[in-house]
């Protein structure tokens, strides 16, 4: 069977390319990406960068239950989540979500699900450092 999931922690330069060519298949009609971007400021303080920290054998296991309940409750073919560690820059990419659905409205809801409950229960822990 085809792999359907692509889940990646990497100290690497995100490649959304990738992601996509991943996700990308003849019989879907629609592609949904998310792509974070380290932002200048929080809070009105200024950002000088960011440093993402891993537990990365757990978030790998948290990402692919994320993905699997993605497979499972949307009308979707293929997902990744890719996200980054170590230091960031001022607009780089932390987090990669890749969609790809015979239709546009679960490839949306899938790829929200996906980014939203990374959030709430992936061991990465984000630092910011602050001008």
């Amino acid at each position: 069977m085809e792999n359907k999931t692509s889940i990646i922690i990497t100290s690497e330069k995100l490649n959304l390319q990738d992601c996509y060519n991943f996700v990308q298949d003849a019989s879907c009609g629609g592609i949904a990406l998310f792509v974070g971007t380290v932002r200048n400021t929080t809070k009105g303080k200024k950002v000088t960068l960011l440093d993402f920290s891993t537990y990365k054998a757990m978030a790998i296991k948290e990402m692919e239950k994320i993905a699997d309940m993605a497979l499972t409750n949307f009308d979707i073919l293929k997902i990744a989540i890719h996200h980054a560690e170590g230091a960031l820059q001022i607009s780089d990419i932390p987090v990669i979500i890749a969609v790809s659905s015979p239709h546009r409205k679960a490839a949306f809801d899938a790829c929200q699900y996906a980014i939203d409950t990374l959030k709430e229960t992936v061991p990465i822990w984000k630092k910011e450092h602050f001008e």
